[in-house]
């Protein structure tokens, strides 16, 4: 009988964990649908509020390095990107969230440049959450 209640306890437990899990990794997986929603929308004052105060960002531009960035910086550069190639559009192909703060997102960016040409990039970005807010943003693409 007694280790019948500690199986049961256990058993609980260990279903109360992957809920919270599970219902973070929602959460998560919502705030990263409605990132891409605002930057198709090219709201990037909204999106850069999504971040923490000083997030870190990597990406090819920056040589894979990590380097903080204010959300004034943020609008600024994502206001550039769009100076460059105003119909740029991401399209999410699939979100992978894993465990309670990370979410990995594969998704294709196009746009066309003020030359006509059409540019077509397969991104993958793992995004760090930590109370509701992005603090890291890694991004890798083939930048060849």
């Amino acid at each position: 009988m007694k280790k019948t209640g500690i199986l049961l306890l256990f058993g609980l437990f260990f279903t109360a964990c992957q809920s919270t899990s599970s219902s973070m990794e929602d959460k998560n997986k919502e705030l990263i649908n409605q990132y891409f929603t605002l930057f198709n929308q090219h709201d990037w004052k909204a999106l850069s509020e999504m971040y923490a105060d000083s997030a870190e960002f990597k990406d090819p531009t920056s040589g894979m390095k990590v380097i903080k960035k204010s959300k004034a910086q943020f609008v600024e550069e994502y206001s550039g990107l769009q100076q460059q190639f105003p119909d740029v559009h991401d399209q999410v192909v699939n979100v992978y969230p894993s465990g309670d703060k990370h979410v990995t997102v594969e998704f294709v960016s196009t746009g066309t440049g003020a030359d006509q040409k059409k540019f077509e990039l397969p991104i993958a970005v793992i995004f760090r959450i930590e109370n509701g807010k992005i603090v890291q943003d890694f991004t890798y693409y083939d930048n060849f």
